[in-house]
């Protein structure tokens, strides 16, 4: 555990990161480029590496590498909620100059959402040392299942439970108002649409975090390193995705490889009690089944593309 500065300080630092993006680069609403979109994914690993090496330096290599673990993770994971974000979009038929307002606000609640998950799931922890068992059937359960299911084509917007409940207490226009998520109509406030693709937002990466946060845990038990991973790979989430919003087709094996990984990141929580697993092994393998996925992924757009066949 690390001292209550650490994380005041973390946090004042990404709310400045933030309130920068925000205010100085993203004042005017406008549709992201795919070269502004890999410029700023460019800075946001940079920022990441860069913060490696802090924790390299201040907690020592075992930590570093720790992060670094995690980071590729939960990075990873991030690439593959990228389809659902695209189906969203797609779905609500979202202007591309206010996409970025919602992934913004999406991104603060995130950080918000997985920093109270982090500290209870440490808690847990903690106090019942069984509970790694069951997070690492978990994840077995969900790397087997995500090697099976359909990803995002089995999301469904309309059935979304948060949705369905907010309608019934609030008032919703059926159209967008810029990029505003409440307007005052006839003196009566409502929510807007844009406010609606917000909470589907936030409730799908609840999902995620479920999904994510434990993989983690079976890296380090630190919640500073769990936490610290996670918010670097959810930084970059938006300007990933502009980045390959148009690219989406070339990680057709990415799910495959997320699903060996979060069964081998389950398996080793769950053997952590008969055996220790080096944390130079499990980098290993996790950097090793995603290059694996990615170069695999190439080789099959640029093959069906070679035939004409982008099916």
């Amino acid at each position: 555990m690390h001292s209550v500065l650490w994380w005041i300080g973390f946090n004042v630092f990404i709310l400045g990161l933030l309130t920068i993006d925000l205010v100085v680069f993203s004042r005017r609403p406008h549709a992201i480029r795919i070269r502004e979109a890999f410029i700023w994914s460019g800075v946001w690993i940079a920022t990441a590496l860069a913060f490696n090496v802090g924790v390299y330096f201040w907690f020592g290599h075992h930590a570093a590498l720790q992060f670094l673990t995690g980071y590729l993770i939960e990075k990873s994971l991030s690439v593959d909620n990228l389809f659902v974000f695209l189906l969203l979009f797609t779905y609500f038929k979202v202007p591309a100059k206010y996409q970025h307002e919602v992934l913004y606000w999406g991104i603060i609640g995130a950080l918000i959402l997985r920093g109270t998950l982090i500290i209870l799931g440490a808690a847990l922890i903690q106090r019942f040392s069984w509970i790694l068992d069951v997070f690492g059937l978990f994840l077995v359960i969900t790397g087997i299942r995500m090697a099976f299911d359909k990803g995002a084509e089995d999301v469904h917007p309309e059935r979304n439970i948060v949705v369905k409940f907010f309608r019934r207490l609030f008032p919703v226009t059926p159209d967008f108002h810029e990029q505003k998520f409440f307007v005052r109509i006839d003196g009566k406030r409502s929510a807007t649409l844009l406010f609606i693709v917000l909470l589907v937002v936030e409730s799908t990466d609840l999902v995620f975090a479920v999904d994510s946060i434990p993989a983690v845990f079976a890296v380090t038990r630190d919640p500073f390193i769990v936490y610290t991973s996670n918010v670097f790979a959810i930084l970059g989430l938006r300007s990933l995705y502009f980045a390959l919003a148009g690219m989406m087709n070339m990680f057709y094996y990415l799910r495959h490889g997320l699903a060996v990984v979060l069964t081998f990141i389950g398996l080793k929580m769950i053997a952590e009690r008969f055996v220790d697993v080096p944390i130079l092994i499990a980098l290993g393998v996790v950097a090793g089944v995603l290059t694996t996925a990615v170069i695999a992924s190439i080789v099959r757009a640029r093959r069906l593309g070679g035939t004409g066949n982008a099916g």
